[in-house]
């Protein structure tokens, strides 16, 4: 079963790690083979939740950009190394490809043989001399192991075609020959007794007991085949080593993970169909075939609390988008084919999602309710922000009762642990909760930062002020908003890049503003900042 990736944007905060976790669980309890993943590093307030419910961060997805490992190239297509010709060309054959991987004995590539090199070396290739081992001659002549001293054979072949007396007179054996033969007594006697490399005995005529007694004694290799001399003489080559066909310049393969495009741009420069897939390690997995790469297998994500592609993963046009879980406006995301789109006007993807749980009959188990609870609290900022609705209170109401928790005291300590910007850099804590926005073509951002101790940030206000002004200059922004959120005033500051003031004024519809301004009961970005900014761009 193909694995679904679920995630939140790329800015992870309690409600989107939460609800992509929780999701998750419901999926996999409907036989949906889903995994919770994170496009970033969590915040403190989520490392919080997950470490009181004992429940393990999410890996983190880069991208979801087509890989190699994403198509559908040929599993498990290799051939030892010690291979003969005719075993890769008959797995060729049988596979109905034109290449096939050679491999060492630890499974890594050693080349790539094609039915081209193949066809060369039949009409081009040295046919006077064979090195290959015992067993691939076995193999290609069909033949009967009559006796074996050596596992390779390196020597000069020669078929016993003359009068027994020409032969004899015009022809040397010795310890380096391969002879192939018929019921030519006289011949085997003098190959055995000049102590030739291989004896191959043709049309499965018999060899006197005698004889095979000296080549005993003198180590003489002898294999007996039912072809005759003709096609003995013509198979006899494909025994030879596949490796041996290998060139320098062909020796180019993949890594599983390597990207389309990339392995698209570089086959055009390497003018090859067939390349070697490997892993990590180096392990061949397979061959892949230029003719092929249109055979893919996108990932296929489910995107929770976002619909922007902005605030997505890299590559989301690359995948396999099935659903959306989410409660923001509609963003810029659109779809080849029509998916599950779930939105309601609620404080929070994690009240949506307990509905879903509901709809489906799937009991919601202790700690995951209580990571579902954790992010409603966190994103309605314990029902204070505006986006809340009576839904809200109610499912947190359910929620604390599964995770047997207060409410009240948890907020309190998941709250304190979000707001310490202890350690982290300026530049980390405007990163931290932030978002883009398109409109009219023109990109926006609003960092968000949740404090019980606003004195932290003015403290150092004016290198807030220059860090964002900075940032807005380095990625070319139209504006740079960072929002302080005071839960204990409730309301929030806010501060701006220094080209902007005139801007800012006019979307709050204030006279006169300043870095710093107080925003009496603006407690939300979604509901209450990202309106009136994306009017006054329009």
């Amino acid at each position: 079963m193909r694995e679904i990736y679920v995630f939140g944007h790329k800015k992870p905060d309690t409600d989107s790690v939460t609800a992509s976790i929780a999701l998750s669980y419901l999926k996999r309890a409907m036989g949906i083979n889903a995994k919770p993943m994170i496009l970033d590093r969590i915040n403190k307030e989520t490392e919080f939740v997950l470490n009181y419910f004992n429940v393990k961060v999410p890996e983190y997805l880069e991208d979801v950009k087509l890989q190699l490992k994403d198509l559908n190239y040929y599993k498990n297509c290799f051939i030892d190394e010690g291979s003969s010709i005719n075993k890769a060309y008959k797995y060729m054959s049988e596979h109905n490809i034109t290449g096939v991987p050679i491999v060492k004995n630890n499974k890594k590539v050693k080349g790539l043989i094609t039915s081209k090199m193949i066809g060369e070396e039949l009409i081009n290739g040295n046919f006077s001399n064979l090195h290959t081992s015992y067993d691939n001659i076995v193999e290609v002549l069909e033949g009967e192991p009559l006796l074996k001293f050596d596992d390779e054979i390196n020597g000069n072949i020669i078929a016993a075609s003359y009068r027994s007396s020409t032969f004899l007179t015009t022809l040397e054996l010795k310890n380096n020959t391969i002879m192939i033969v018929g019921d030519r007594h006289n011949l085997i006697e003098a190959a055995v007794n000049n102590r030739i490399k291989l004896l191959i005995i043709v049309g499965n005529q018999e060899i006197k007991e005698e004889h095979l007694t000296i080549a005993r004694q003198n180590k003489v290799n002898i294999i007996r085949t039912h072809f005759d001399t003709f096609k003995s003489s013509k198979l006899i080559n494909l025994a030879k080593y596949a490796r041996d066909l290998l060139t320098v310049d062909r020796n180019i393969s993949f890594n599983e993970n390597d990207y389309y495009d990339d392995f698209k741009e570089k086959c055009s420069k390497y003018g090859y169909n067939n390349y070697p897939i490997v892993n990590t390690k180096g392990i061949c997995l397979g061959l892949i075939r230029v003719t092929d790469i249109n055979k893919v297998n996108k990932k296929q994500v489910i995107l929770v609390d976002h619909n922007d592609s902005n605030q997505s993963v890299e590559g989301l046009n690359e995948s396999e988008l099935l659903e959306i879980v989410d409660h923001h406006n509609i963003g810029s995301l659109t779809t080849n084919m029509p998916i599950n789109f779930r939105s309601m006007t609620v404080g929070s993807t994690n009240t949506i999602i307990y509905s879903m749980y509901n709809e489906n009959n799937i009991q919601i188990p202790k700690n995951i309710a209580g990571l579902m609870l954790s992010g409603i609290i966190s994103d309605t900022l314990k029902f204070t922000s505006p986006t809340t609705t009576e839904y809200d209170k109610y499912v947190a109401k359910r929620l604390s009762i599964l995770a047997e928790l207060d409410i009240e005291s948890y907020s309190k300590d998941m709250f304190k642990a979000g707001a310490d910007l202890k350690g982290k850099t300026i530049k980390e804590v405007i990163e931290g909760d932030l978002k883009l926005y398109n409109v009219d073509n023109k990109k926006i951002a609003i960092s968000q930062i949740i404090t019980f101790n606003s004195e932290q940030i003015f403290n150092k206000k004016q290198e807030y002020i220059n860090e964002i002004t900075e940032m807005k200059n380095n990625r070319d922004l139209e504006l740079f908003i960072l929002c302080v959120t005071d839960i204990i005033k409730n309301g929030s500051y806010i501060f701006y890049d220094v080209a902007s003031e005139n801007l800012v004024c006019d979307a709050l519809e204030l006279k006169k503003i300043y870095q710093g301004y107080f925003l009496e009961n603006c407690l939300s970005r979604k509901k209450q900042l990202v309106p009136l900014i994306m009017n006054a761009i329009r």
